[in-house]
């Protein structure tokens, strides 16, 4: 039975990247037998310009009926004068919110190709393969009550609330440590139990969910000294598990360790297995309509579509290692390349895992 993925090319460089992702799709399916049904949809900026709200309707009815979705990335400095209610990430928060998709996967991989286009020295980060589980429908980014109000002085005031229910801990740690069970067994919890109760309440789920996994080593670090560690020590790192908010830092922290944001891809999970796939790069308006995007985090992204959502493993391990034959052909587009490199853009990147795929026959 042919499963059915919807494509949100989204805005910025959205389009750009995911036509080279879908070049993927189609050649697994043409020459692969991959059974899949594609549908295009709207989303972000192009949603509101084309009916006056980043998530219409019809767009959450289309995701609803996938098994699969493909993102490209939201948002623009076109919009940013819109209310907050109608800008182009709530229809980005509203998908994750209508699909339940409450688990985040976030993995940062070091190509050995490429562990010269890091910032930081080789030795430090040669080998580097962590994955960031991030919670993704609660916390702070969700939390009620929330707001700008002004207060008898005439002063303006600024609030958000971050909380967690311990289920909704518990259910995100056992993302955290099942991934854990099929790595290296090693899972490091993020919080600011210090501090903050509700990550103190986060620890002690932590720590009981823990008791069900024995095979697995759980340790606790506070955020800030989590930051720290990964541009000082990331290797001693397996997974990492934390709030909506620290994943969301701590992930584009870790990007930058892989040599470019460019190269990230990730996954949003709800229960049932269903997932949005999207690069974690944002819609880089700077760069959009000029072909240069790196269009291999979406194109990983699909990867993890077929490997979580789709059941389909041995496509996704052709997607793989297409991208490592291209990388070790010496193609890169500008946010990885270095002297010496052969400098392609989206296209022509996209077209050549296409022709990877192919000669991997």
């Amino acid at each position: 039975m042919s499963k059915k993925i919807l494509i949100l090319p989204g805005d910025g460089i959205g389009p750009e990247i995911v036509n080279e992702a879908v070049k993927v799709l189609h050649c697994l399916r043409d020459d692969f037998g991959l059974e899949v049904e594609l549908t295009d949809g709207l989303v972000g900026g192009a949603a509101y310009d084309a009916h006056g709200h980043p998530l219409p309707e019809q767009t959450v009815a289309l995701a609803r009926a996938s098994d699969a979705v493909l993102l490209g990335a939201v948002g623009g400095a076109k919009w940013e004068p819109l209310p907050i209610a109608v800008r182009p990430e709530k229809g980005l928060l509203g998908l994750r919110a209508e699909l339940g998709l409450f688990a985040n996967l976030r993995p940062a991989i070091l190509y050995p190709q490429l562990a010269s286009a890091s910032t930081l020295r080789p030795e430090v980060v040669s080998g580097l393969d962590i994955l960031i589980v991030r919670e993704l429908t609660g916390g702070i980014y969700f939390g009620q009550p929330r707001g700008v109000e002004t207060l008898d002085s005439g002063e303006r005031r600024g609030f958000n609330t971050l909380v967690y229910t311990e289920s909704e801990i518990e259910r995100i740690l056992r993302v955290a440590f099942d991934s854990a069970m099929r790595r290296d067994k090693r899972v490091c919890s993020v919080d600011k139990a210090n501090v903050l109760e509700c990550t103190e309440l986060w620890r002690e789920v932590a720590m009981r969910v823990g008791q069900d996994y024995p095979e697995v080593e759980l340790s606790h670090m506070y955020v800030d000294n989590a930051a720290m560690q990964l541009v000082r020590a990331p290797k001693q790192f397996d997974v990492m598990v934390t709030t909506n908010m620290f994943g969301d830092i701590l992930s584009d922290c870790a990007a930058m360790l892989t040599g470019s944001i460019g190269m990230l891809p990730s996954a949003s999970l709800n229960a049932s297995g269903q997932g949005m796939y999207e690069p974690i790069h944002g819609s880089a308006p700077d760069i959009a309509g000029k072909g240069v995007a790196n269009p291999l985090a979406t194109i990983l992204s699909t990867s993890m579509m077929l490997r979580y959502s789709l059941n389909a493993a041995e496509q996704a391990e052709r997607v793989d290692a297409a991208v490592s034959t291209v990388l070790e052909q010496g193609l890169r587009t500008a946010d990885i390349a270095a002297d010496g490199d052969r400098r392609v853009g989206t296209a022509e990147m996209g077209d050549a895992v296409v022709a990877a795929l192919r000669a991997g026959l």
